[in-house]
């Protein structure tokens, strides 16, 4: 096992909505508010355009035979480009699976902006075989490859129709589901300078994808049930002996 499962957490990028819509001078909130509204005009909802997501979390489960680790790349204080060169430098040292839910419709393509935006270098992760002739067969850039596994995608059959949230799967298997915030509160909680509490809830919802597929594990073979449920009480006892509230509260909520 070599598995980094990922989740990101973003808000508006408010220099590039500067930059598009002609909006200098104005005020952080006030650009906020007029890139909701354009947007709302333009689609009908208010969720933006990929290229135009910041990224300010990006939380991780790294599993591998001997190490299991839970936590935000970077620090609090990290910039953007930090965050992001940090998650590529991650790929570039250690080739893991990569494991998400809609990470192909969301997470991957906004950090591909972002990397474009600061001009990251990430060779590894773009590789299609022009380097390692087994990327040509299994890289992460293709639908249907397993060097990342997007779970939502793979399960629904690559069908938009048959896509389903991630809270509600999880909540549907036992595990906790969404704690305390939403994607959709990210904003407000940056705008009140509150980046401890976007980490913690990033790092709950990469414990629902982590113990989704650990589950799609046991579905398809990779784990038997033994295995399956040592992989559990592992993830248990690691958070049990991390201590950290968000980790204990989700604990409390995980049934049995």
């Amino acid at each position: 096992m070599n598995v980094f499962v990922f989740d990101i957490e973003t808000i508006p990028d408010l220099d590039g909505g500067r930059r598009l819509y002609g909006l200098d001078g104005l005020p952080d909130e006030d650009v906020a508010k007029a890139m909701f509204h354009l947007r709302q005009q333009e689609a009908g909802t208010d969720f933006l355009r990929l290229h135009l997501h910041r990224v300010v979390a990006i939380s991780a489960v790294y599993a591998t035979d001997t190490q299991l680790k839970v936590a935000s790349l970077g620090s609090p204080e990290d910039d953007e480009r930090t965050l992001v060169q940090t998650f590529y430098d991650v790929i570039e040292k250690r080739t893991p699976v990569l494991v998400s839910w809609n990470g192909s419709g969301f997470d991957l393509p906004v950090l591909h902006y972002r990397a474009l935006v600061h001009g990251i270098q990430a060779p590894r992760y773009w590789d299609m075989g022009e380097d390692d002739r087994d990327f040509k067969w299994n890289n992460y850039i293709s639908r249907y490859h397993t060097r990342h596994l997007d779970l939502m995608d793979l399960i629904a059959m690559y069908q938009p129709r048959a896509n389903a949230p991630l809270d509600e799967i999880a909540t549907l298997l036992g595990f906790p589901g969404k704690m305390g915030m939403s994607g959709a509160r990210v904003w407000d909680a940056w705008c009140n300078g509150q980046i401890g509490a976007i980490r913690d809830y990033c790092e709950t919802d990469v414990l629902n994808t982590y113990l989704v597929y650990l589950r799609f594990e046991l579905m398809r073979g990779r784990l038997m049930p033994d295995g399956h449920a040592r992989e559990l009480e592992r993830l248990r006892s690691y958070l049990k002996a991390e201590g950290r509230p968000h980790f204990d509260a989700f604990l409390d909520a995980w049934a049995d």
